[in-house]
């Protein structure tokens, strides 16, 4: 089993002057999920070399095991500092792609070509994609072959509106994904704030936020699985 992770290359959080990137423990609980179930693991970026980490998920409280574990793992900080590029890599060498939030994702993934011709030829070889928190927001521009958004009807979740202003940033944020979700035609659910939640559709694996990064990269496998048993 293969499988591509890809992160943000953006790393200004909006016009605030700040910092952003992706989340740490929405990149360490899926990696070493996919690691401990055997998988081999790929990283890429749009830029390609080291993505740029959001400070606040490096701090002291934000700290969790798999975060924690990542920090002594030499090996996996040294994949994080070389990313391919994402134009570099091809949905044919996978059997899924996950996509880590962080505010990152935000700005530099929901009209990223590159990507969304990517995540396509990933359904159109019937191959399961994912993404925690804010990264769902990769999927919002993306089509089926009949041209319908792909979230239109379907069910998914991400990071809420209530998470948003719980930390602030509804008014820094590009535009909130919740609300883009359900424009898209998405038939969004959320759990409650900070607590996981995971949504599963076919070949789409959604999670709400942090807490939810474990359990959707499971979900992930999980479809991984039942594809190639079926």
């Amino acid at each position: 089993m293969k499988i591509l992770i890809v992160l943000t290359s953006h790393d200004q959080l909006g016009d605030t002057g700040k910092k952003t990137g992706f989340w740490l423990e929405e990149f360490a609980a899926p990696y070493y999920t996919f690691k401990d179930a055997g998988a081999e693991v790929v990283l890429a970026s749009p830029a390609g070399g080291q993505p740029p980490l959001d400070p606040k998920s490096d701090l002291p409280d934000m700290q969790t095991e798999t975060t924690r574990r990542f920090q002594a793992d030499a090996a996996a900080k040294e994949q994080l500092a070389h990313t391919r590029k994402l134009a570099d890599v091809s949905a044919a060498d996978f059997d899924a792609v996950f996509y880590p939030g962080g505010h990152g994702p935000m700005w530099d993934m929901p009209d990223n070509p590159v990507s969304i011709a990517l995540l396509q030829d990933f359904l159109t070889a019937h191959k399961p994609i994912g993404a925690v928190c804010h990264a769902p927001v990769a999927f919002v521009n993306l089509r089926d072959e009949r041209g319908e958004y792909l979230v239109k009807g379907r069910k998914v979740t991400g990071f809420s509106n209530t998470e948003e202003a719980g930390v602030g940033l509804e008014k820094v944020v590009p535009f909130l994904l919740e609300d883009r979700l359900k424009e898209r035609g998405g038939n969004y659910s959320k759990g409650a704030d900070w607590k996981p939640h995971v949504q599963v559709d076919g070949l789409l694996v959604t999670g709400q936020n942090p807490g939810s990064s474990s359990p959707a990269a499971e979900a992930l496998l999980d479809v991984v699985r039942s594809r190639s048993r079926g």
